[in-house]
């Protein structure tokens, strides 16, 4: 009899469906992030200005949620959510208008930066994604 294969740390994680799928490190870093933001106002002390605050908490929760959903379905549209989230973050102290405090406009747009990027990274390692994109440029007559 042989012995089930063991998958290492952090490698697989069932699918619905009972479908193993690898699991995105990239992923794990967002909910980091995440929840990063959500504890930035108290931990670089802009928790009285209330929109930066604010948007720190709504966008960290939501990149929370998102990304904990990537974890365990891991999917090219989550990271889609994920990369307008960090849109979001990036452009938050100009649109919402705490640009002049320093402490959260550089947490927005260096954690907005890498949830970006790394929701891209994961995006484009997605083998779903990865199918559509080749089914895409099939069906237009382009190659590479």
């Amino acid at each position: 009899m042989l012995a089930p294969e063991i998958p290492t740390r952090f490698s697989f994680t069932v699918a619905f469906g009972g479908v193993m799928k690898p699991r995105r490190w990239q992923d794990w870093v967002n909910v980091i992030l995440g929840a990063w933001l959500v504890a930035s106002p108290w931990a670089l002390g802009f928790a009285d200005n209330v929109l930066a605050a604010r948007s720190a908490w709504v966008l960290g929760a939501a990149v929370v949620v998102f990304a904990g959903i990537a974890v365990y379905m891991p999917k090219a549209w989550e990271e889609a959510v994920n990369i307008i989230l960090g849109i979001c973050l990036l452009i938050s102290p100009w649109v919402l208008g705490f640009i002049e405090q320093a402490n959260a406009t550089a947490n927005a747009v260096m954690v907005g930066i890498l949830v970006v990027a790394l929701g891209a990274w994961a995006m484009v390692r997605d083998t779903d994604f990865q199918k559509w994109k080749d089914q895409h440029r099939g069906a237009h007559g382009t190659t590479r």
